[in-house]
């Protein structure tokens, strides 16, 4: 059984519906199964964080105030949250913290005190799942009408939705994977980690 001590979860498009380079708290919409999802977590004591690219803010069209304000928005309407690490370079800046690298992984994990491999990372696209898998964690996509279908095939795991995703991580069926392509949740595995709840 795989033991998660820490999801992570991608913020735009994950655990609120996205809006491009958003700087307005009043647009903020948690997706439909978030509270559900986080719900499942907390109810077991299982730390909670966000990892969000804000490439917004190097291309000038947002603040880190504005991304501040988002982020403390995200925290009323569905938080708290454990931990927060937001990465504010652009594609092209070099950092070590921006998906699909793993460094925001690394750090949320290192300031809870739990090791990659005891964390799980819930994002929509495929660098969220390729920050995991380079970081040693337990990725799960759940795609929306933005993933490329490539992003799809090359998951390891896929849910359907954010609560179903939980709920196979939860289910200790799914393994770390080093291989993009070893395993993959089907909707049917997702279902049946929910009615193993």
């Amino acid at each position: 059984m795989n033991e998660i001590d820490l999801v992570l979860f991608d913020r735009d498009g994950t655990l609120v519906h996205d809006v491009p380079y958003n700087g307005d708290p009043d647009l903020v919409r948690p997706v439909d199964t978030a509270r559900e999802a986080l719900g499942l977590l907390r109810d077991r004591s299982i730390a909670t964080g966000v990892v969000t690219n804000q490439s917004g803010v190097a291309r000038g069209l947002l603040s880190a105030d504005d991304v501040r304000r988002v982020n403390e928005r995200v925290d009323e309407l569905i938080g708290p949250f454990d931990v927060w690490a937001v990465c504010p370079h652009g594609p092209d800046d070099g950092c070590r913290c921006r998906k699909p690298r793993p460094g925001m992984i690394e750090w949320a994990a290192g300031r809870l005190g739990i090791p990659p491999g005891r964390t799980a990372v819930i994002g929509d696209i495929g660098a969220d799942v390729e920050a995991a898998r380079r970081a040693g964690a337990l990725g799960v996509l759940v795609p929306t009408p933005v993933t490329r279908s490539q992003e799809i095939a090359a998951a390891a795991h896929v849910a359907p939705d954010l609560a179903r995703a939980v709920r196979a991580v939860l289910s200790g069926r799914l393994r770390v994977t080093r291989s993009r392509a070893e395993e993959r949740i089907t909707k049917a595995a997702c279902d049946r980690a929910g009615r193993a709840r």
